[in-house]
């Protein structure tokens, strides 16, 4: 059975348009269950805190629940102040972020294979 991205806005602000549940389905498989939430400031810094021991204010989370199902928070107020270090509008910073959290829950850690991975799928949706 295909499952899509359940997605949860806790912020005040709109979400960009992005093809969240096609980049799931090519990353993690139709059968994966993925819960897609985006939060203020405050409560990514908590979560932090909480599941990383860490105090900074993240701009995506991601969390394995088991083999089939895991859960993605991003912070999109961060997302929105980090996109011009990177070179990327909002929308893209997103589209970049979503895709790095997927490969989390794909059981990947950071390093060379985990960027080539990435950018093979932003490749793919057109996200440079």
């Amino acid at each position: 059975m295909a499952r899509n991205v359940s997605v949860l806005n806790k912020t005040k602000g709109t979400l960009p348009r992005v093809p969240f549940s096609r980049i799931k389905n090519a990353i993690l498989g139709p059968r994966y269950d993925l819960s897609l939430v985006f939060v203020e400031d405050e409560e990514a810094r908590s979560l932090n805190k909480r599941h990383r021991n860490a105090s900074y204010v993240p701009n995506v989370l991601s969390f394995t629940l088991d083999a089939e199902s895991g859960e993605i928070v991003i912070n999109p107020y961060e997302a929105r102040r980090q996109a011009p270090s990177f070179g990327r509008t909002y929308r893209n910073m997103i589209a970049f972020l979503y895709i790095h959290g997927l490969c989390h829950l794909k059981g990947m850690n950071h390093g060379s294979t985990m960027e080539r991975t990435e950018a093979t799928f932003r490749k793919q949706f057109g996200i440079n």
